[in-house]
């Protein structure tokens, strides 16, 4: 049995001005900041000895293999993303970097959400990828309009409640 997996799908290549900012941030800290940390470590760790059975060498180069591994991937990922800068024409209208207040019709339950891309979301804050179920459902809604989406619990009818496009 081979190990092929056939590749994943391409995620969209958008992101905001903040989430731009911060990969382009987190890949100078990988590089020189965390990088040499690590290198500098292993050297230390290497030099004591016996590799086999040296737990703090097995560890450096494991992190030293993530850390290359995220910087590989920011530096092909960062000079692809679009940065989507200011707000629709129509901003009345769900589109990237809209914050949207929906409402569960069947539960009333009323949840915030902001459509950024799959590079920044963040559960916590509410931020969901543009590439999601949700979000891919909520395109091009108005203020007041229901619609479905196929979420991993089911089929849930949603209900817009309302449209912002500040930043936050």
């Amino acid at each position: 049995m081979s190990r092929w997996r056939p590749p994943a799908p391409s995620s969209t290549a958008i992101v905001t001005r903040e989430g731009f900012e911060k990969l382009k941030a987190e890949l100078d800290h990988l590089w020189h900041t965390l990088r040499p940390e690590v290198v500098k470590a292993l050297a230390t760790a290497a030099a004591e000895g016996d590799r086999s059975e040296n737990a703090e060498y097995t560890y450096r180069k494991k992190q030293l293999g993530e850390i290359d591994r995220r910087v590989r991937y920011l530096s092909k990922r960062i000079p692809m993303l679009k940065v989507a800068e200011g707000v629709p024409a129509d901003r009345e209208a769900v589109f990237f970097g809209a914050q949207v207040e929906l409402e569960d019709t069947a539960t009333g339950e009323v949840v915030r959400y902001r459509i950024v891309g799959p590079d920044e979301t963040d559960a916590r804050r509410g931020w969901i990828s543009i590439d999601s179920p949700l979000a891919r459902a909520l395109l091009r809604k108005r203020v007041d309009d229901e619609f479905e989406a196929e979420l991993p619990v089911g089929r849930v009818r949603f209900a817009l409640l309302a449209v912002d496009y500040a930043s936050g």
